[in-house]
């Protein structure tokens, strides 16, 4: 089993700052990415940010200059850093992660449950 676990959300003001953390634990042997995806209600789910194994970074053009996608690779931890928020960033945030949990194995994405940031004043 694979677990995920985000942490990090909660209420903060426009142009405020958020520092969310997502660590993988369980049978792991390799994650080739981790991502951060984003839902508000009545709207679509967004990939706002990718890192891959090898630490190579994307970012949605909605976040770009203002998140910063990082991660520890020997953790199997990724942060997202979120600067200058903005009340439509408001949504929960999870952290998927494509796992390989043994050497014979494929690998497959695991979630966690999200970690819910609110901007407002």
């Amino acid at each position: 089993q694979v677990q995920l676990v985000e942490s990090g959300g909660g209420l903060v003001q426009p142009g405020g700052s958020l520092r969310l953390s997502c660590a993988a634990s369980g049978s792991i042997f390799r994650i080739n990415t981790m991502c951060w995806h984003r839902q508000s209600p009545g709207k679509q789910r967004e990939l706002v940010a990718r890192i891959t194994r090898a630490g190579s970074t994307t970012h949605a053009d909605s976040v770009k200059g203002r998140f910063t996608i990082s991660g520890v690779n020997a953790k199997y931890t990724v942060y997202l850093q979120m600067n200058s928020l903005k009340p439509e960033d408001t949504a929960v945030y999870s952290c998927p992660a494509d796992v390989q949990p043994d050497s014979g194995s494929i690998s497959s994405d695991y979630w966690g449950q999200g970690t819910q940031v609110t901007v407002s004043s």
